[in-house]
């Protein structure tokens, strides 16, 4: 086993305690919060990423989960909530078991892949999220959208919220507005409506708190929200900025919410529904 590709094991046991503080069930989100808030993490860990510029704290806790879904410990049928089963809920585990479990289903996907060796699933869970863990021909639509011209992803972001409820959409296309790219009306019922102002950054790496912060001011006295989209991340500083009390607040979209959206709406995706074999279930055949 290469250490550095093992990095996300110590996240096992976290991820268990933190259902299990959250009453069982979580979002993906929320039980990143809570690994993060129990083992008091820095944001040196928080905000790294990935080559390919994803956060690497949360790609990792992704990669625990998945594979503590496979050993029976959390339930994989609701989607986009980690839920622990019985067994989940009575189980701790420390990194060494951690690390059997890791090798334990290494092996049985090297017997299901045999096209593959070894270091290459063991590099998988460092790079791709576990959703991915099956190979595709297909480009990634981060990439795409990281690909884009800046004006290009101004643009598209602006179809995606037209799509998303939005009216009266307009890419600004100015220079030195504190980073404003463009506004829109947001109805929320017949009697209430407001403007909102955007920021389109096509990144790979994390916005940092100062452009939360820019942004904010530039706002000011001209609309009632904001929102920043990036392909990219947010560094926990900007996080924080982004919400911090007497301060007006701003949606933040990162690459990961970005993607869903488009998703939701259809846009740019064309929907695929695929089977791969559920190895977790045939297992306990073979005894």
């Amino acid at each position: 086993m290469k250490k550095q590709h093992a990095e996300f094991l110590k996240w096992f046991g976290p991820l268990l305690d933190a259902l299990r503080d959250l009453g069982d069930s979580g979002k993906p989100v929320e039980v990143s919060s809570k690994i993060a808030e129990n083992l008091k993490l820095p944001d040196s860990i928080l905000d790294s990423t990935t080559k390919s510029g994803v956060n690497r704290f949360h790609n990792q806790v992704a990669w625990a989960r998945q594979y503590l879904v496979w050993e029976g410990l959390l339930d994989s049928s609701k989607f986009g909530t980690w839920i622990l089963t019985e067994k989940g809920k009575t189980t701790t585990i420390n990194e060494i078991q951690a690390g059997a479990i890791f090798k334990k289903w290494v092996d049985i996907h090297q017997k299901a892949r045999k096209n593959k060796n070894d270091d290459q699933i063991l590099i998988e869970p460092d790079e791709n999220p576990p959703e991915e863990y099956e190979e595709s021909s297909h480009p990634e639509l981060i990439d795409i959208l990281q690909s884009l011209s800046p004006n290009g992803f101004e643009k598209v972001c602006k179809e995606l919220l037209r799509e998303s409820g939005f009216e009266n959409v307009v890419v600004t296309g100015q220079s030195h507005d504190g980073g404003i790219d463009g506004y829109g009306m947001l109805e929320l019922n017949p009697f209430v409506s407001f403007k909102v102002l955007f920021q389109c950054k096509r990144y790979k790496g994390s916005v940092p708190r100062a452009h939360v912060g820019d942004f904010r001011n530039a706002m000011i006295g001209r609309a009632e929200k904001g929102i920043i989209m990036t392909t990219g991340t947010f560094s926990n500083e900007a996080i924080r900025e982004a919400s911090r009390e007497g301060a007006p607040k701003i949606e933040l979209i990162d690459g990961e919410k970005l993607v869903k959206m488009f998703e939701k709406v259809e846009l740019g995706v064309v929907p695929k529904t695929i089977y791969i074999p559920d190895l977790t279930y045939f297992e306990k055949f073979k005894k």
